[in-house]
């Protein structure tokens, strides 16, 4: 495969070209060699590293624990019991918030369930939220 451009690895991986700076800056990813126009040049492997970082992240791992992450994977041969520690901490949090949707699910379908129609005045939804 060729070299890059920006655009070209933006819209490969799905991702908007502000946020490929955005990891370069955060050194996420390496800065890229400039062509003679003084254009980003990417590599494959460039392009395989912003894939990785776009699916942790969809995953909700925070940018730290991607940053964590990409770097035991050039170790490998190191124990992986940190990679696993950072999966397990995060299904953790998974579960937390699966289980605060859930309450809150409960809840707004509750209030949603009260509602008997009426008027804006007597709306037991704006009331519920109310402070």
């Amino acid at each position: 495969m060729n070299a890059l451009t920006i655009g070209k690895l933006a819209a490969a991986t799905g991702t908007k070209v502000e946020t490929v700076r955005y990891y370069e800056r955060a050194g996420l990813i390496a800065a890229p060699a400039r062509t003679g126009g003084n254009y980003r040049s990417y590599r494959p492997e460039d392009l395989e590293r912003l894939r990785f970082i776009r699916r942790t992240r969809d995953l909700g791992f925070s940018l730290e624990e991607v940053r964590a992450l990409l770097d035991m994977a050039e170790q490998r041969d190191r124990d992986c019991s940190t990679i696993d520690e950072i999966a397990a901490r995060h299904l953790v949090e998974i579960d937390r918030k699966i289980s605060d949707l859930t309450a809150l699910r409960r809840e707004l379908a509750a209030v949603i369930s009260s509602c008997a129609g009426g008027t804006v005045a007597e709306c037991r939804i704006l009331e519920a939220f109310a402070p």
